[in-house]
């Protein structure tokens, strides 16, 4: 039964390891087109180009195609990739969801 599916990990393994890649390479260029400090680490720079490529996606099937359709996997590229891997990270700043920022609920002393 194990020999039926013999050399059926090996693709899976390289996917994972092209979205490791691919996720690393998004999330630097992001952080360094977006001028401030991130504490994120690099984990989280892998987890942002990954949604950011997720997010790029999406937007583009907005735009090009005006619809949105589950069932379709389209890759948009390093460049939609980047824009969303932006937009995440804008709204991670806006939100104060990083690491090491969390919302205070003291009020300041005036």
């Amino acid at each position: 039964m194990i020999r039926q599916f013999a050399g059926t990990y090996r693709p899976m393994l390289e996917f994972i390891v092209v979205l490791i890649v691919v996720g690393l390479v998004v999330g630097l260029i992001a952080r360094l087109l977006l001028p401030g400090r991130d504490d994120i680490g690099l984990l989280g720079t892998i987890l942002l180009g990954i949604v950011g490529s997720f997010v790029g996606g999406f937007l583009w099937e907005l735009v090009e195609f005006h619809r949105i359709e589950t069932h379709h996997f389209r890759s948009v590229g390093i460049i939609g990739s980047v824009i969303g891997a932006i937009v995440v990270l804008l709204l991670l700043r806006v939100t104060g969801m990083e690491r090491g920022r969390g919302r205070s609920r003291r009020r300041a002393w005036r």
